[in-house]
Order: C-alpha cells, then sequence, then structure tokens
C-alpha cells in the first residue's frame, strides 16, 4: 500500500469548516503528525467564552488535538494497511482523554499540534499530544485515543 501524502489527507477529513481545525499537516510519519490552525478571529465560540475577553473554549483545543492526533494521523495509518476507498467509509470517533491545560489561546492565534503514536491496532489508536503556541509555550498536552469505525 502507498501511504497517503499530507495532501492527499486533509480532504479525506469528515470534519470541515467551520469545524475543522486543521489548517496544514506540517510533517508526518509513522511515529507521529505535526500540524497547525490558526484560529480565527470570527469563530462563533468568542462571542459567549468570554465577551470582551474571548479565549479558546478547553474542549475546542481538545477536539483540535483530536483533529490532528486521532483523526488525520489515523487516517494515515490506516492508509498503511487498506485503500482509499475503504479509508472514506471509515468515521473516526474519539474515545478517551486525560489532558492538562496549562494556557490559553486568543483569537487570531496560530498554534502547532503534535501528536506521537502510543498504539494503533485493529483501527484503535492511542497519542500523546499537545498544544504550542508558535512561540512553543505549551498550551495544553495529554493522552487522547479514538476508534474507526466501518460505516456500510
Amino acid at each position: 500500500m502507498d501511504p497517503l501524502t499530507k495532501a492527499d489527507i486533509l480532504p479525506l477529513i469528515p470534519q470541515q469548516a467551520p469545524f475543522r481545525f486543521i489548517d496544514e499537516i506540517i510533517a508526518l510519519n509513522n511515529d507521529g503528525i505535526v500540524s497547525a490552525y490558526t484560529f480565527r478571529k470570527d469563530e462563533t465560540f468568542y462571542a459567549g467564552h468570554f465577551p470582551g475577553n474571548p479565549i479558546t473554549p478547553g474542549v475546542i483545543l481538545l477536539e483540535t488535538m483530536a483533529q490532528t492526533g486521532v483523526v488525520a494521523y489515523g487516517i494515515y495509518l490506516a492508509s498503511l494497511q487498506m485503500g482509499r476507498d475503504e479509508i472514506r467509509k471509515i468515521l473516526t470517533v474519539f474515545t478517551e482523554a486525560e489532558v492538562e491545560f496549562c494556557g490559553i489561546v486568543r483569537p487570531g492565534e496560530r498554534v502547532v499540534i503534535r501528536a506521537k503514536k502510543q498504539y494503533f491496532r485493529r483501527l484503535k489508536l492511542k497519542v500523546e499530544a499537545e498544544i504550542a503556541s508558535e512561540s512553543g509555550e505549551i498550551v495544553c498536552r495529554g493522552t487522547i485515543a479514538g476508534m474507526g469505525i466501518k460505516q456500510k
């Protein structure tokens, strides 16, 4: 099997605008993935979180890590075992997380997301993931997992 490239993976991610939090995949190999995303100043969740002092909600940061570390990376790892048509029939669901938040992300900030594989077997993936500011300051980190479910 020929593995998918960084450019091949983005269109296969089921989350799309306005709910896809990956602008680009920077690096990708059998051990991990690195991506980036810039939180737009007009993201709808900023209106209420928090008015006058908006920050990116933790649940959105967790989703951002999951989209890179479980969904995009899972698509790549699956491509080592199956063809593109089979991959399109898989829905990746989030199954568990243990995350520590140690910083904030403001509207307009670009973040770098890194995930390192702990294991991948039978379409189940667990990674160590982190989000950092462009300056390298860690915003959150933890362990996240998900699994691919074959759709009919």
